[in-house]
């Protein structure tokens, strides 16, 4: 799992079970079970699990978000071998050597730009020939004498026993395959919510992000929202915990208006 910029050798998977310690010294005792629903019965909200089924008055949904892969063979194997999802956290472990960064909207070309800083090459890949980014981040992208422009192309096979090695870059209009030999590869082409089970009952986005605004409801009165897989312009751990504190309170002013 990724480390947090800001927070070294501080993982998702630390700060959870922090976070778990500490409610159990609360006297409250976290269930982990993958919850396959949420069903409204008026004032009462059913929670069905694989094991069980929980009745409450209200609920809050913090499914999260998770980086948007590019789907292809040996992608998870080679995750934290040289395929990262966040430059800011890992680029400095590729300092000096080739990397390669995909996708072409402004993380993409933000990421290129950070790393272009440190890393002695870095090709950016997209697959069209014009970006979705800043004209002010491309702009200062194309004075960078060491970032390389692959357009119309994707990658399609990553390269490495164990660790990357290369990456083979196809373009979509010759069809002309390339081997590019870099270290790392910055995948950079998006989020996606993980909100699939509940987009029936809670309205969603275009892009499956459930609408709700800083008060964190939904369209569902006694359901809340909280983190990444909601509508927001800044998805951070610093802004997840913010909704956490919001769509608490939320719920307990709302069991208590119903009291």
């Amino acid at each position: 799992m990724d480390n947090y910029p800001g927070l070294p050798g501080i993982t998702g998977l630390d700060l959870g079970e922090a976070m778990v310690n500490h409610a159990e010294k609360l006297g409250i005792s976290p269930r982990r079970e993958p919850v396959l629903s949420v069903e409204d019965e008026g004032e009462v909200k059913v929670i069905r699990t694989k094991k069980n089924h929980y009745r409450t008055k209200s609920v809050i949904l913090a499914c999260g978000a998770a980086h948007r892969q590019l789907g292809i063979p040996g992608e998870e194997e080679l995750s934290g071998m040289g395929v990262s999802y966040c430059a800011t956290c890992d680029g400095m472990f590729f300092r000096g050597k080739d990397v390669a960064v995909s996708g072409g909207g402004n993380t993409a070309l933000e990421d290129a730009l950070f790393l272009s800083n440190y890393c002695s090459h870095v090709y950016l890949i997209h697959r069209r020939d014009t970006f979705r980014g800043e004209k002010k981040l491309l702009e200062a992208l194309e004075e960078k004498e060491n970032v390389t422009f692959v357009t119309n192309s994707n990658v399609i096979r990553l390269n490495g026993d164990g660790r990357l090695t290369s990456i083979t870059v196809k373009n979509k209009i010759t069809g002309e395959e390339s081997e590019l030999a870099v270290s790392g590869l910055f995948v950079a082409i998006g989020q996606e919510p993980a909100n699939h089970p509940f987009e029936d009952m809670i309205h969603t986005d275009e892009k499956g992000y459930f609408i709700s605004g800083e008060e964190c409801n939904t369209n569902v009165a006694g359901i809340f929202t909280a983190g990444d897989c909601r509508t927001k312009p800044v998805r951070q751990l610093t802004t997840a915990a913010s909704d956490g504190a919001v769509a608490a309170l939320q719920a307990c002013n709302y069991i208590a208006e119903k009291q």
